[in-house]
């Protein structure tokens, strides 16, 4: 099952692919900051979705 990892902000794809990466690599691999509108990236447990197909 993939991995796509959101800016909660604007939706734009940060991550998308089959290999489980840490959210704290995908953050630092954008300086903390989405590309797209500017908004401090964080990882938040409780925003999490999980969906199966």
């Amino acid at each position: 099952m993939p991995q796509k990892i959101l800016c909660n902000k604007c939706e734009k794809v940060l991550y998308d692919h089959k290999d489980l990466k840490p959210p704290a690599e995908i953050i630092k691999k954008f300086g903390g900051e989405c590309p797209q509108c500017g908004k401090k990236l964080i990882f938040d447990p409780e925003k999490v979705v999980i969906n199966s197909r």
